[in-house]
């Protein structure tokens, strides 16, 4: 049954905060001890970074970020409960990394992507699944929202930008939709935009798996919050941070950040890249991490029917060396 009062909705929503996705797998990969600094990329509702501090112990620091202010509420009630030292920064994961010179880290995890917490928020603008002010931002203090994008963006643009984020296959006749129809009036909400989605795409395609607004959605919110740069540098500086013997989890939703996880994991673990042919190695090359996971791990169906949202989860970790 859907919440009805403001008070159901907010527990509602701290439920959907809290529930982790591949919990389990992530803790037996990471295996956090007693001791160890842990950095949690992307707090969210704390729902990874509560089972890890537990397993930390009173010498144990756990390292939170968000770029979402409204994360506090929720690293107050995991900073209570826990044994270790908790500690909170709000920005970007990556600038945040950078800036932790004198750290050395044991566990680095990233949950990438949009979190529960914001897409359950409706002002917040991420979900196409009710009406609400087409925002996106995970920092509400960024400048530019999806709205800026729609309203402001060249035609051919927003085309490129639907096909390379969103792998939109309709990515032309929908930005050219959007368009025909800003120059009556600009688009203000999640609603307006995914009725002109709908009435630029082949019948079919309205009534296939999933929504048809999802991979435009998806390609505006990595846009509006620069997602790919960020995994990209956030990736170089958690590698960077982490100790020989530590390891790096980033888990994604969606193929792009995917591959970029498993290139970077891949870069790092090659031996020899030398060009085929050569008698002998010149390259000098060595592996500096090891991939723990041939392939990504993915939830059961037990967990996908319990939070459907987990279901295109896929976890990828590794051991520097």
């Amino acid at each position: 049954m859907l919440p009805q009062t403001s008070l159901q909705l907010r527990e509602y929503e701290m439920a959907l905060a809290h529930t982790p996705v591949l919990l389990d797998e992530l803790i037996e990969l990471l295996r956090p001890r007693r001791g160890d600094v842990a950095v949690d990329c992307t707090f969210g509702g704390g729902g990874h970074a509560e089972a890890v501090a537990a397993l930390l112990g009173a010498k144990g620091r756990l390292i939170a970020v968000d770029r979402d202010p409204s994360v506090d509420e929720y690293f107050r009630d995991v900073a209570r409960a826990a044994p270790c030292a908790c500690e909170l920064y709000h920005g970007n994961f990556a600038a945040v990394l950078a800036e932790l010179d004198d750290v050395s880290v044991d566990v680095v995890y990233m949950d990438l992507g949009v979190s529960s917490m914001q897409l359950d928020r409706r002002e917040r603008g991420f979900s196409y699944a009710y009406d609400a002010p087409l925002d996106m931002r995970m920092d509400p203090g960024l400048e530019v929202s999806a709205a800026d994008l729609v309203n402001t963006l060249p035609e051919q643009e927003l085309a490129d930008i639907f096909r390379r984020y969103g792998e939109e296959r309709y990515a032309k006749s929908i930005a050219r939709g959007i368009a025909i129809t800003r120059k009556k009036a600009p688009f203000a909400t999640t609603c307006e935009l995914v009725e002109v989605i709908k009435r630029n795409i082949p019948t079919p395609a309205r009534f296939g798996a999933g929504n048809p607004a999802r991979r435009v959605f998806q390609a505006l919110r990595i846009v509006v919050n620069d997602e790919l740069q960020s995994l990209a540098m956030g990736l170089e500086e958690a590698y960077r941070v982490l100790r020989p013997g530590g390891r790096l989890a980033a888990m994604s939703f969606h193929s792009l950040e995917d591959r970029m996880v498993k290139e970077f994991f891949r870069g790092h673990a090659a031996g020899c890249i030398c060009p085929p042919g050569l008698p002998q190695c010149v390259c000098g090359h060595e592996p500096t991490l090891r991939v723990l996971t041939r392939r990504p791990v993915t939830p059961q169906a037990r967990e996908i029917d319990l939070n459907p949202r987990s279901k295109s989860a896929k976890l990828r970790v590794a051991l520097k060396l």
